[in-house]
């Protein structure tokens, strides 16, 4: 029988969470290296625009980001098939996306936002499609789903494309202890966590942990 890969997520526990944020601001500095972010105090110039967001009610306070779903709707309903299933998780090809907002209407958790593309830290233009802006018509900026993709496929200065592992780690983030897939990539809000409320969790690992306890509680019932 094929052993077919789950995807891994980051799960958060509320009681934990303080709501610094430091997960959002960690999330938009590892995904935007190309335009200057993190090189040095004052050097941001897009908005601040991270794949997953704080929420806050009056009873908690915790972190909401795409549990990359095994029949994940989003990929369903995409025209243009910008939405795909790789190594463990569900991507976004960026420029792909045509900003319908498809994917935003049926994601369960309202993880999926659109906002407009940037690079190199400029706003991206439409070739075609105008609008009315300061009196003319000007190109009409380019809107984009954007979602958390478990910092996979993430260019780091002076390398190759790498793992979230080796991308948090140059970009000054520990791979802290609680990564939840013994030692794997990790995702940049997981490692930055000052109260360790985030957890990268890898199904495939889960079971296979789960089997060796139910193992060794078999064999602690042997009676030799």
């Amino acid at each position: 029988m094929k052993n077919e890969r789950t995807n891994s997520f980051v799960i958060a526990e509320a009681s934990k969470c303080i709501g610094c944020k430091a997960c959002e601001l960690a999330c938009f500095a590892v995904h935007n290296q190309d335009h200057g972010v993190a090189g040095a105090v004052g050097t941001v110039t897009t908005p601040v625009l991270p794949r997953l967001y704080v929420i806050r009610t009056d009873s908690f306070t915790m972190p909401l980001q795409c549990r990359h779903c095994e029949n994940a709707p989003c990929a369903g309903v995409c025209p243009v098939q910008a939405i795909r299933q790789e190594d463990g998780a569900i991507l976004i090809d960026e420029d792909r996306c045509i900003g319908c907002k498809g994917c935003a209407m049926v994601c369960p958790f309202g993880a999926i936002s659109l906002y407009k593309a940037y690079t190199g830290g400029q706003e991206l233009k439409q070739p075609f499609l105008r609008e009315q802006q300061n009196g003319g018509l000007d190109r009409k900026a380019r809107v984009v789903a954007y979602k958390c993709d478990l910092c996979r496929n993430i260019a780091v200065p002076g390398t190759t494309t790498v793992s979230g592992e080796m991308a948090a780690s140059n970009a000054g983030y520990s791979t802290g202890s609680h990564a939840g897939d013994g030692g794997g990539p990790v995702p940049a809000c997981v490692s930055v966590c000052p109260e360790q409320a985030l957890t990268l969790v890898s199904p495939e690992r889960e079971t296979s942990r789960s089997r060796a306890a139910e193992s060794l509680s078999c064999l602690s019932r042997l009676k030799l």
